[in-house]
């Protein structure tokens, strides 16, 4: 890459072109940076003229981003990823702590145990006055979703990551345990009467509720449909509960999550051909290479998470004490 390429591709130009992609508009863009639209559009064509290629399809009223457009969008982020994590890293050496921790977890894991673990967390008082220093995100992703935030550097800790997920340069993996499924309909589902276990060929008479894959760049899993099922899909455990309530469809679900609505005799739980071994789940973080653990990158927050999911009782609490269902 020549100079002039080099020098246009600043953390400034990236972001301005995700602002831009996200806003919609070169004006929208422009209000949330607080610039004028017309010094918005020549920063925009001064970066395509140092990288001669076309980012922004002119005939479009609308930002719309041409390919080669989408693919520096995607590097850039990407590459702003990097140098948040290179000034976290920096930080965590001369501080301990981490400016920002984001731990992400998979939609079947307990809520209640992960923000009791924030609350502890909080209430920690490292320099016998205050909390600690760094700032936590909690994110909420769906099988292979979990995976791909974990490895991109959208998250620095995965809780409820698949097992058979394979190893990762810089990345530590635990085992976490195991969460039973049971397949279950409401009272008034038609497969609520079935005695026998239900087979394939009655399934795909049903439709079968799922959540949709969080991932955006791996494949994308499913688990548990039949090729050609009619299939609603929805945005979250919580909505996937709520439809199975509903009776709009059939599915499975952690054992742990439905318990409370069985008992309550507003699910029903019947047996399946097809069997439903339990998802065998881990814990995994973002351990860095060599050379950044003898620089002691692994701040004291991601330490701190690490040595409370050492404990056999948390675990079991992650996975028993409420969780959500997936496709």
């Amino acid at each position: 890459m020549n100079t002039a390429r080099r020098n246009a591709l600043t953390p400034e130009a990236l972001q301005m072109m995700d602002t831009i992609a996200r806003s919609g508009s070169f004006a929208a863009a422009a209000r949330e940076m607080g610039r004028v639209p017309s010094a918005l559009t020549y920063s925009v064509r001064q970066l395509e003229e140092a990288l001669d290629v076309l980012l922004f399809d002119r005939r479009s009223r609308q930002a719309r981003l041409t390919a080669a457009g989408e693919e520096l969008l995607d590097e850039g982020r990407r590459l702003l990823a990097e140098v948040d994590a290179v000034a976290n890293r920096v930080r965590r050496v001369s501080t301990g702590w981490e400016s920002e921790l984001t731990v992400a977890v998979d939609g079947v894991i307990s809520q209640p145990t992960v923000f009791e673990l924030f609350e502890a967390f909080y209430a920690l008082r490292p320099d016998g006055v205050q909390g600690p220093p760094t700032r936590l995100r909690l994110r909420t992703e769906i099988l292979a979703g979990l995976w791909e935030a974990l490895i991109s550097g959208l998250a620095d800790l995965a809780i409820g990551v698949a097992r058979d997920m394979p190893a990762h340069p810089g990345i530590g993996q635990r085992p976490l345990g195991e969460v039973p499924f049971v397949f279950v309909v409401a009272p008034h589902h038609p497969l609520a009467a079935q005695g026998e276990p239900i087979t394939d060929g009655a399934l795909l008479q049903h439709r079968a509720i799922a959540v949709a894959d969080s991932a955006q760049r791996m494949s994308p899993r499913t688990v548990n449909l039949l090729p050609g099922q009619d299939v609603l899909t929805v945005g979250s455990m919580q909505a996937k509960l709520e439809a199975l309530l509903r009776g709009l469809g059939c599915g499975f679900l952690p054992e742990p999550q439905a318990r409370v609505h069985i008992a309550a005799g507003q699910l029903v739980v019947r047996p399946v051909a097809r069997g439903n071994p339990p998802a065998r789940l881990s814990y995994a973080w973002r351990a860095g290479n060599a050379a950044a653990e003898r620089a002691h990158a692994q701040g004291s927050a991601l330490q701190w998470f690490l040595g409370q999911l050492d404990s056999p009782a948390t675990r079991a609490a992650l996975l028993d004490r409420y969780g959500a269902g997936r496709g």
